[in-house]
């Protein structure tokens, strides 16, 4: 079963103006299948298949040049022989021809020395996420409860597909800390590692404590540090940062942390059905995360930075997510798992406007299913993140 994504038509424009589009994201996203939906005609290779490794590393100006009579290339998991991306300079260089190269990688390009180097200006970048709630609805596949979704997970296949979420998710985790983790890390202890996983699966939605982190681990802080920095890069996982703007009010300073997705944490955390979710004490910092993997997966979709933060300050006045939506412009969002509104739902966003003095458009994001209007706030159905983004960013 194929699912259309939202991305599909920023890749298609973005692709008549750039030699070489990129498709960013974490394993089983969807990545390949966008791309060879977007273009068909081109030829594929994926340097996953250790025969086409071996031909790219040996040959790489070649292996490129194989493709010249092609309408263009799909290449898969680029990131398995980076020293591609220097040849890619060459041949673009010597003729335009926008959306020639389509990649996909595992891993965030921009953190890789090399397309700084030598694809600057020449490339256009997008991340794609796992399914959002806009594109399950547009397919027919959303459950009617958050907490199905939550054990079921984003990833396409789990959707297209019968496949048995928790053995998917094992198997997933599994794969990521075999392929990318000893890859990037190159790392023996393999179980160390996958025990720092679990507690940050544990710690979701709160804010970041290595020290902590390590200890648990019996890693130093600075192995914590870089593993977190890892689990960035491979996209499982989101640091959120803190609102700076000063309100005459010491504010929190460290990272809050967040997974993409819902089913990986509740993985980790051992959660196998909706009816476990709903007593288990993680269930709204697992709400929060979810949602705010939503207001990201809204932005990457365009092909926009996600310009999300959080606000507390020591006082502990706290808004759960604050949208930069323009230059002093700011849009505070609390989010509560909750399906029945109740006066506490607004706590936080009448202490940011007291501190802030700012009245602007406010919303809260909550686990029922009407939109409504609450005096100065609106209230937000989860199945609705997508409209009221596109409605702060009208």
């Amino acid at each position: 079963m194929f699912i259309p994504r939202d991305i599909t038509p920023r890749l298609l424009e973005l692709a008549t103006q750039f030699s070489v589009v990129a498709i960013m994201g974490p394993r089983q996203s969807g990545k390949t299948t966008v791309a060879r939906a977007a273009f068909p005609e081109y030829a594929y290779v994926s340097l996953e298949d250790l025969d086409m490794r071996i031909i790219a590393t040996d040959d790489p100006r070649g292996f490129l040049r194989s493709f010249d009579g092609k309408p263009g290339v799909i290449i898969d998991e680029i990131q398995e022989v980076p020293e591609l991306f220097s040849y890619m300079q060459t041949i673009v260089d010597a003729a335009y021809r926008p959306g020639f190269f389509i990649i996909t990688g595992s891993q965030n390009f921009l953190l890789h020395e090399k397309i700084t180097q030598t694809l600057a200006g020449r490339i256009a970048l997008l991340t794609l996420l796992p399914l959002s709630i806009a594109e399950l609805r547009q397919a027919g596949l959303l459950p009617e409860r958050v907490d199905e979704l939550f054990v079921r997970g984003c990833y396409p296949q789990l959707h297209a597909q019968p496949i048995e979420s928790a053995v998917w998710f094992s198997n997933y985790i599994s794969t990521y800390v075999e392929k990318d983790v000893r890859q990037l890390l190159q790392i023996a202890d393999v179980v160390t590692f996958q025990r720092f996983l679990k507690l940050c699966a544990a710690r979701i939605g709160s804010l970041v404590n290595y020290a902590q982190l390590a200890e648990a681990c019996e890693i130093s802080g600075v192995t914590a540090k870089r593993w977190l920095a890892i689990l960035e890069t491979s996209y499982l996982v989101t640091l959120v940062q803190p609102y700076y703007k000063n309100f005459n009010k010491r504010v929190i300073k460290s990272p809050k942390l967040y997974f993409y997705d819902p089913a990986l944490a509740c993985a980790l955390l051992g959660i196998r059905t909706a009816d476990e979710l709903m007593l288990h004490p993680l269930r709204g910092a697992l709400f929060e995360s979810f949602i705010m993997s939503e207001m990201t997966k809204w932005f990457y979709n365009r092909s926009r930075t996600p310009r999300l933060f959080f606000w507390r300050d020591v006082q502990g006045h706290e808004v759960d997510c604050v949208i930069e939506a323009a230059l002093n412009y700011v849009v505070p969002v609390e989010i509560k798992a909750g399906m029945t509104i109740k006066s506490d739902f607004f706590k936080g966003l009448l202490d940011w406007e007291s501190v802030t003095q700012q009245a602007v458009a406010q919303y809260v994001v909550y686990g029922g299913t009407q939109n409504m209007q609450h005096n100065k706030t609106r209230v937000v159905s989860w199945q609705s993140v997508a409209e009221m983004m596109n409605e702060i960013f009208v």
